[in-house]
């Protein structure tokens, strides 16, 4: 009785398995093809390598897309390599736009947190460990006693 239970159970997980399986592999295909009904010459696509582009041609034939990266600059490449159609929905406002201007946004709210710190502090506060920073003082005051006399 118990053999013949665990082996009806593990036909049904199978059988749910095979199920899912089949059901993602739907909606994979209606997703490619929403994708491709919307890949006309014009649009800004995404590869998944993740160069930005606008799609110049679509050669489905041939399998090969031409997408112009910059003034004058085409790239042909193998038209399942498109991941996704851009627009303008999917751009977060305030967002950083390159590294440079993460950067400069990290260093920016870096300054404004020491200069708030730095502010509220006394000057004991300032020499009192935190917790988990080791409270060395003679090694440092010694550190501190050679560099001046060199």
């Amino acid at each position: 009785m118990n053999d013949q239970f665990l082996s009806i159970a593990m036909f049904a997980v199978l059988g749910i398995l095979i199920f899912f399986m089949f059901r993602n592999s739907r909606k994979r295909k209606a997703q490619m093809a929403t994708l491709r009904d919307q890949m006309i010459p014009g649009v800004e696509v995404m590869t998944n390598f993740g160069l930005f582009g606008t799609l110049i041609t679509m050669d489905n034939a041939k399998n090969e897309a031409e997408i112009e990266i910059s003034s004058g600059v085409i790239v042909k490449v193998h038209s399942q390599t498109i991941a996704k159609i851009v627009t303008e929905d999917e751009v977060v406002e305030g967002a950083p736009r390159s590294v440079e201007e993460a950067m400069e946004i990290a260093n920016r709210e870096a300054a404004e947190r020491d200069g708030v710190e730095s502010g509220d502090e006394t000057s004991e506060a300032a020499t009192e460990p935190e917790f988990g920073e080791v409270a060395d003082t003679k090694s440092a005051s010694s550190t501190e006693g050679k560099k001046a006399s060199e």
